[in-house]
């Protein structure tokens, strides 16, 4: 059967079978496609979540077996009115899954853990996200399903990362932004994290050796001890410093940086005049914001503003990250100082 497919490179292929899982973008009822160096997973629905993660084509599959699962929906005995109001994603860190549940489906809770744990490969335990809360950006989470700690250890971009999602913030969403970030990084760079909870964006610069440096800084506690916990355990190829310190109280202490990582979705902007003295001349600044869609266009130009002017700063790129609400989205916004 013909179908719009996502090929991708095979060493690739199971984070991001993975991702197409959480996005309910993979089509289960049709078999995937191994060829070679490469892999080809059907599509259900295109997303601009993922169709940038490999090539598009369209390709002939072979059904799968009727009797295996396309999605935990399927492992659920609802009718479908009742399985309108699913979340269609939902997220896997380890052993762990989280997903997000609507008011209306609170009561069902551990059935819907239950089918989650049942479709995961190796899942353990099943917990509803009730969002992140306060200046050290810890998870309220709640038990639907399974059993053990909310502790795990996470794979991403070739790193073991210790996890504590009750601790300390972490979204595997953001996997394809810690890649991308590192990549830009040249040689004998010094970089800054600021807000680094447990690493993905210093441990994976450091482990890929380019940076002359790297200083990660986060105020809680129980992140930078588990970005240490990592750090012991991966052969980085650049020295990693942490500091465990709020914005205000360590900015003052430090230099400026050839490149800084800013990821403060919800409250960065009262820290961002701030920040931008910490990047050098020349330097580029890495933000993350929740932006509503109805600013999109002008955001980029509003936030040159803030930094100082576009005599002082150059947008060089803005990019969705990821849909945050139905009204907001993640952004990327990378910002080139034009020195003094």
């Amino acid at each position: 059967m013909k179908s719009p497919a996502l090929v991708v490179p095979r060493e690739r292929g199971e984070e991001i079978r993975k991702r197409l899982v959480q996005e309910g973008c993979l089509r289960s009822d049709l078999e995937i496609l191994r060829m070679g160096t490469e892999i080809a997973f059907p599509l259900a629905r295109e997303s601009s979540e993922v169709v940038d993660l490999g090539r598009s084509v369209d390709l002939e599959f072979e059904l799968r077996n009727p009797r295996t699962p396309r999605s935990y929906q399927d492992l659920l005995d609802w009718g479908q009115p009742e399985k309108s109001s699913l979340p269609r994603s939902f997220d896997v860190i380890g052993d762990i899954v989280l997903v997000r549940l609507p008011p209306e489906l609170e009561s069902r809770a551990s059935e819907i853990g239950g089918a989650l744990i049942r479709f995961v490969p190796g899942a353990r335990t099943a917990g509803a996200d009730l969002g992140v809360h306060g200046p050290e950006r810890r998870r309220t989470i709640q038990r639907i399903a399974g059993t053990g700690s909310w502790k795990t250890r996470h794979r991403e971009n070739g790193i073991e990362f210790e996890v504590d999602i009750e601790a300390a913030y972490f979204s595997p969403r953001l996997a394809r932004e810690h890649a991308r970030v590192a990549s830009r990084v040249r040689s004998g760079e010094r970089v800054l994290d600021l807000c680094a909870g447990i690493g993905p964006f210093s441990l994976l610069i450091a482990k890929q050796g380019r940076a002359r440096e790297v200083l990660a800084i986060d105020r809680n506690p129980s992140a930078i001890g588990l970005l240490e916990a990592t750090k012991v355990r991966t052969d980085l190829k650049t020295p990693l410093r942490t500091m465990c310190a709020k914005i205000e109280d360590a900015i003052p202490a430090i230099s400026s940086f050839e490149r800084v990582v800013f990821n403060l979705p919800r409250e960065g902007i009262k820290y961002l005049p701030s920040v931008v003295t910490t990047v050098a001349p020349g330097g580029v600044l890495h933000y993350y914001e929740v932006t509503p869609r109805s600013d999109r266009l002008r955001r980029s130009e509003q936030l040159v503003v803030t930094l100082g002017g576009p005599g002082r700063w150059e947008i060089t790129d803005t990019h969705l990250v990821h849909p945050y609400s139905p009204s907001a989205d993640l952004r990327s916004f990378d910002f080139l100082s034009r020195g003094e």
